[in-house]
């Protein structure tokens, strides 16, 4: 059964309370995970569409940023 750790900041204790995983999947809900390579994949797109829109080089988008 899963774990968490309750921190009251009026007592100043800790507890560590089991739970049921039913209990943790409705407080931690649906996570969903992607491969790192997918994400970074993604984000190299985007990146690549925003500069072609714009009709900058990433040199002079760096440039602009500062």
């Amino acid at each position: 059964m899963p774990i968490i750790n309750e921190y009251d900041a009026l007592t100043g204790i800790n507890a560590d309370i089991e739970i049921t995983q039913a209990e943790l999947d409705a407080i931690v809900g649906n996570i969903e995970t992607k491969p790192l390579a997918e994400v970074i994949a993604e984000k190299a797109t985007a990146k690549a569409a925003l500069l072609e829109r714009l009709g900058i080089t990433e040199e002079e988008a760096a440039l602009l940023l500062g």
